[in-house]
């Protein structure tokens, strides 16, 4: 029989720290997390090697008090709860008081700190869970932690880290995110010496979407404030014409925790429905304040996932904030190349701003620098505010040549929307077709193109969901009555769904043992087989099931009802034409069809000129 043995407490240590440290980003998320539980109002992180080697975290927080130092690196060590009931109002970022023990328990540790009212700071070391003995040392308010050579005791966890790039990148990735969650706190973040990107701290999350993803991407954001029981949605989403190819710009923050939720994403692209085609996700920023009784965040240690007492409240509340933003807005998609996501603020500009701003921690008092924004003129363009020369004697300007930094920009609009004027929708003029499919319509300054077959499509989703609000579905009975086989798979979707398919115009009962009897459906079919109409949307909701309440289902139903809109290269008169566009203009989202494909597309005289070089 093998012997039963007794781990000692370094190995121990060793393996509770893979729970925690997987790689330099996950040491790196620890102490910023710390910091910021600190009341830390600016955060300087650098690294080098990919943070393999070297890692220094810098805040002027709180800091931590002499008689404190010696639980700091101990196990299960926190001031942020003290008893299990404790998890069910945790509002800190961290509360498992597992962070520092685990980091050194595998790496080479150094902590520097000091509180306000101390005159003199403590230096204290810790390799591989030995620690030295605390000593006096001159430092400034707050702490620095630098951490060497991660893994150095357990090789064979370190080489299975990544290139020190791609382990770089991950941190970035994380100190971005970071950024977009506590808007209110300064970061830098620098990498083997060159600064990445800086934040001024001043609270607008615009300009940090500026600073990291550029001015395509922040001109073509839209903001987003709701509030319901226990929930408030803030930030920013991006319009239609931001769409990716997957989730990896759907950016969520719950109590300014970053966390990935399966549930939350699928919330907010069913408020993009009609906005977006399959299988392209939106770019979106957002914050959730939720109350922290009905959520409960200790899932995993490293608290990326949550769990909602009430999803399905909280899931339709999502959505509809979601798509209350974008309702109204005008996007039709210019014949101009595209915003794109992974755009940076180019290399010339951020070296610029870079040298306008002091390097934190480089002098002894931090509140003599001034909260600043920093930007140049291109920056205040966006902002709409006109650079004005203020005296350097002022105390909270910086001005370098042409750019200026000012501690506080009014911001007095920032989205210049593109709105269809009544007058425009009366007085539209159809010039012709192409293609026997695209209409071209001639507006003042403007030329659009639309989509017959999108066009009519979403006349034909907007008329049905309009009719069932209203109580007034059309159906038309078939006599004699259309009579299908079904698979038990199709049976049960069915079966969970006939109150839907009955509230849209889909009379139904059965017909055997696995046999319906269809006795009515929708009207306007325009020669769709209603058999065909009705295996499409069960053959839809089989393969993609629809999560959430009765309108997301009713609204999957009438979208794959509009299979019925007259098809490309399907001649329809000049006049029907008319009554179309009319009809589409005046929809409530007249842009896109009710699978998010664009059913207008633009180009203005501007445009136009520039293409003959005019």
């Amino acid at each position: 029989m093998n012997e039963i043995h007794i781990l000692d407490s370094n190995t121990v240590d060793q393996i509770a720290a893979g729970e925690v440290v997987e790689r330099p980003a996950s040491v790196v998320k620890e102490l910023v997390e710390n910091a910021i539980d600190a009341g830390a109002k600016h955060i300087t992180v650098e690294i080098k090697d990919g943070g393999i080697s070297f890692i220094r975290v810098t805040d002027d927080g709180g800091g931590i008090d002499e008689s404190q130092l010696s639980k700091v690196f101990m196990r299960h060590a926190t001031s942020k709860i003290s008893m299990a009931e404790d998890l069910e109002t945790v509002m800190s970022l961290g509360f498992r008081g597992e962070a520092l023990s685990s980091i050194s328990a595998v790496c080479q540790v150094e902590l520097i700190t000091k509180t306000p009212q101390a005159l003199t700071g403590h230096r204290m070391c810790i390799s591989g869970g030995e620690t030295e003995a605390p000593e006096e040392i001159g430092a400034p308010d707050g702490t620095t932690i630098l951490v060497r050579n991660i893994f150095f005791n357990t090789p064979v966890r370190r080489k299975f880290l990544k290139t020190a790039a791609t382990e770089g990148g991950y941190i970035a990735d994380f100190m971005q995110h970071m950024a977009l969650s506590v808007p209110d706190v300064a970061f830098q973040f620098v990498a083997n010496g060159q600064t990445k990107f800086f934040t001024s701290g001043n609270g607008n999350m615009n300009e940090i979407i500026y600073r990291i993803y550029g001015k395509d991407v922040a001109s073509e954001m839209i903001p987003v404030d709701a509030q319901g029981d226990g929930i408030r949605i803030t930030g920013f989403i991006g319009k239609p014409v931001l769409n990716r190819a997957n989730r990896s710009y759907e950016t969520f923050f719950v109590n300014k925790r970053y966390i990935k939720s399966s549930l939350i994403s699928s919330a907010v692209e069913e408020g993009y429905k009609t906005f977006l085609m399959q299988h392209k996700y939106p770019f979106v920023v957002l914050h959730f304040d939720i109350d922290p009784t009905r959520i409960d965040v200790n899932v995993h240690p490293t608290k990326m996932d949550i769990r909602m007492n009430e999803p399905g409240y909280f899931l339709s509340f999502i959505r509809d904030a979601v798509k209350d933003a974008l309702t109204g807005k005008t996007f039709i998609a210019s014949m101009e190349q595209m915003p794109n996501p992974e755009k940076k603020n180019d290399k010339a500009e951020e070296k610029a701003l870079t040298a306008m701003i002091p390097q934190p921690f480089e002098q002894k008092r931090r509140e003599e620098i001034p909260r600043v924004l920093g930007t140049d003129r291109e920056f205040l363009k966006h902002m709409n505010v006109e650079p004005k020369p203020i005296a350097l004697s002022s105390g909270n300007v910086i001005k370098q040549k042409d750019m200026v930094l000012v501690e506080k920009l009014e911001q007095l609009k920032l989205f210049d929307e593109e709105q269809i004027k009544q007058q425009e929708i009366e007085n539209f003029k159809i010039i012709g077709q192409v293609f026997d499919t695209y209409w071209i319509l001639s507006m003042p300054e403007k030329i659009y193109y639309v989509d017959q077959h999108a066009a009519h499509e979403k006349v034909m989703y907007e008329r049905l969901m309009r009719q069932y609000r209203e109580k007034e579905i059309a159906v038309q009975s078939l006599n004699p009555p259309l009579v299908v086989t079904l698979s038990p798979k199709e049976k049960n979707v069915l079966l969970s769904h006939m109150d839907d398919f009955a509230s849209l115009g889909f009379e139904m009962d059965e017909f055997g043992e696995d046999a319906y009897a269809i006795r009515s459906v929708p009207t306007d079919l325009y020669g769709l087989s209603e058999k065909q109409l009705f295996l499409s949307i069960l053959d839809e909701l089989v393969e993609f099931p629809v999560k959430g309440d009765s309108d997301a289902v009713l609204s999957k139903i009438a979208s794959m009802s509009c299979k019925a809109a007259v098809k490309g290269n399907q001649a329809i008169s000049m006049q029907e034409a008319e009554a179309l566009m009319k009809e589409l203009l005046a929809c409530e989202n007249p842009f896109n069809c009710p699978h998010g494909r664009p059913t207008i597309i633009s180009m203005t005289k501007y445009e136009l000129e520039k293409k003959f070089k005019r």
